[in-house]
């Protein structure tokens, strides 16, 4: 189950948000998404869970959950829609 994570604090790496995620199940893949120029965060990331229940689990358990002072937004990621995408 793929989720989007929103409302991340634009200082957080990888490996804490690898630690968000690894107590609800295997993360199959994790991207945090950075401004191409800076390399800073955009405050938002991906992560792809081994399997729905943990999926569901970790989206039940972390959406409106405060991290730095930040309260995140978890849900189910929607598919990339093709064609316009901006350059």
């Amino acid at each position: 189950m793929k989720l989007y994570i929103g409302n991340l604090p634009y200082d957080i790496s990888e490996p804490e948000l690898l630690d968000l995620f690894n107590e609800f199940g295997e993360v199959v893949d994790a991207n945090l998404v950075k401004d191409r120029y800076t390399g800073r965060s955009r405050g938002f990331a991906f992560v792809e869970m081994d399997s729905r229940s943990s999926g569901q689990q970790a989206m039940e358990s972390l959406n409106k959950t405060v991290y730095k002072s930040r309260p995140l937004v978890c849900n189910e990621a929607k598919p990339q829609k093709k064609g316009n995408r901006r350059r």
